[in-house]
């Protein structure tokens, strides 16, 4: 099981008053699902992303991510958790204006303290398995959206993580873009990395093999989607 939460709840202040965020939230995924939370606006389903992420904390509840207990974890514990077993997609693609596609995907790998020449072998590869091998030394401003996007996801999956989070991963692109991302995320997992999404597009959601729904906080309505 590589996510399992139990009863999580997530409050923030505001003022002096708890607003709350989300309720007892249970959700569990094995290695190599590929699952898609749906929500409109405001429904929570961002903060329950940064908890699995690793990003934030519950205020209460129980998250195993690969058997770690994210409470039991300092902060240097929890980047290291990050950098080792998670991979990043979000709407906006977060690119390093003055690097390159190369150099962008190379960034976690330098942070994980690998060398030089194995940095450059393995962003090389991440952004082939793209379909970028053409644009290496492209700055990000010369990238379509899509082309930008995909860049996001070779720096993602080149740690080679056993989770990929996405949240709203097409919002910012168009309708053959979004096609083009969707593709890639089903070769991703056919090859074993397991996915979950957060999108408030059916469209988009039904790619994945289970649906699972968020409002107001609460997780609810597990339905299979996507093809058999």
């Amino acid at each position: 099981m590589i996510v399992e939460a139990r009863d999580i709840c997530k409050e923030y202040t505001q003022g002096k008053m708890p607003v709350p965020v989300l309720h007892d939230v249970n959700l569990t995924i094995e290695e190599g699902e590929y699952v898609s939370i749906m929500g409109p606006s405001g429904s929570g389903k961002s903060t329950l992303m940064n908890i699995l992420g690793c990003l934030d904390v519950p205020t209460s509840g129980t998250y195993l991510l690969d058997g770690y207990d994210i409470s039991r974890q300092t902060d240097k514990q929890m980047a290291d958790l990050r950098n080792r077993y998670i991979g990043f997609v979000f709407q906006q693609f977060n690119l390093l204006p003055r690097a390159t596609a190369l150099e962008n995907v190379a960034l976690p790998l330098l942070f994980a303290g690998v060398k030089r020449a194995e940095r450059r072998e393995r962003a090389e590869e991440a952004l082939a398995k793209v379909g970028l091998s053409d644009r290496t030394r492209f700055l990000p401003n010369q990238l379509s959206g899509g082309q930008s996007q995909r860049v996001a996801i070779a720096r993602a999956i080149v740690t080679h993580p056993k989770l990929l989070l996405a949240d709203e991963p097409t919002g910012a692109l168009d309708t053959a873009s979004g096609r083009q991302l969707m593709e890639i995320f089903r070769q991703l997992n056919e090859e074993g990395v397991t996915i979950l999404m957060i999108t408030h597009e059916r469209e988009i959601a039904e790619n994945a093999r289970r649906i699972l729904y968020i409002r107001d906080g609460v997780l609810t309505a597990e339905a299979e989607g996507g093809t058999p």
